[in-house]
């Protein structure tokens, strides 16, 4: 019971509110499809509900499978919010943390067994001195790839959700104007970008990597539905909203710059008042 009442006070009100109104949503949408989607085994029953919330979604802006995409890939992304508030949560907690690692790494830098254990064991009492586990921020995203993988199935083998059009898209059929895998994109890049912003430590494959992944999503976009596309789209812009609230850099830069002048201040005057005990 600590830890549930722990991971709520980390989570926070507002986000746990929001994803329980989105699950009503969802399961809302659900009920309110009278159709039937076929779906065999656990798996295809789960994405088989994902297909149905969806037209059950399209159906409340008639039937605009379009804005049923829209629509239900923001409230799949407000029900996974309270997970990624608490794995950002964990990563900033892991990289305070990262000086100290640092420090215990090349102290027991030898390759040897004694060496290696030593340096877990140092690590581990570290961990369990400052309340955090290494893999807190792991275990969000195991929870949360099923949802959206399931969501990217549902939209891609769904034959109906594919024959509707939204704007100049026919959904079943690529963007003729490729404006979709730009903003995919774009919107992937802007996530990225803000997210490797926020942490101070930072590497050559940090500093690569948000300008890999665009590319990943702009040129495999080419080759998919709209439908999906409009996902992605979606999708990455909030996630890239998401992270400017939750990881905003420039913020988190302010506060470090905060953090590094008062401790400058403080042993300024730790210099003086040794001055003054040495008169």
């Amino acid at each position: 019971m600590t830890k549930i009442n722990k991971w709520v006070k980390t989570v926070g009100f507002l986000p746990l509110f929001l994803a329980a109104l989105a699950l009503v949503g969802i399961i809302a949408a659900d009920h309110s499809y009278t159709g039937y989607v076929a779906g065999s085994g656990i798996w295809g029953s789960f994405v088989a509900f994902f297909i149905r919330s969806i037209l059950g979604v399209s159906s409340w802006f008639s039937s605009s499978y379009g804005l049923g995409i829209v629509v239900f890939t923001v409230l799949v992304r407000f029900f996974i919010l309270p997970l990624m508030v608490y794995q950002i949560d964990s990563m900033k907690k892991m990289q305070v943390l990262q000086p100290q690692l640092k420090v215990l790494q090349e102290k027991y830098a030898g390759r040897d067994t004694e060496t290696r254990t030593l340096l877990a064991q140092e690590q581990q009492a570290l961990y369990k001195e400052h309340g955090v586990s290494p893999f807190a921020s792991m275990l969000p995203l195991l929870v949360q790839m099923p949802v959206l993988i399931a969501l990217y199935q549902g939209i891609h083998n769904s034959p109906v959700l594919r024959s509707g059009s939204f704007l100049w898209l026919n959904l079943g059929n690529q963007d003729p104007y490729f404006v979709l895998p730009v903003l995919a994109a774009l919107f992937t890049f802007g996530s990225s970008w803000l997210s490797t912003q926020a942490n101070p430590q930072q590497n050559t494959m940090t500093k690569i990597l948000p300008f890999i992944f665009p590319f990943i999503i702009f040129f495999t976009s080419l080759a998919v539905p709209a439908a999906v596309s409009l996902y992605w789209v979606v999708g990455n812009l909030f996630q890239m909203i998401q992270t400017f609230f939750l990881q905003n850099p420039f913020k988190l830069k302010q506060e470090r710059e905060e953090a590094r002048a008062k401790e400058k201040a403080k042993a300024r005057k730790m210099r003086k008042a040794k001055r003054s005990k040495k008169r």
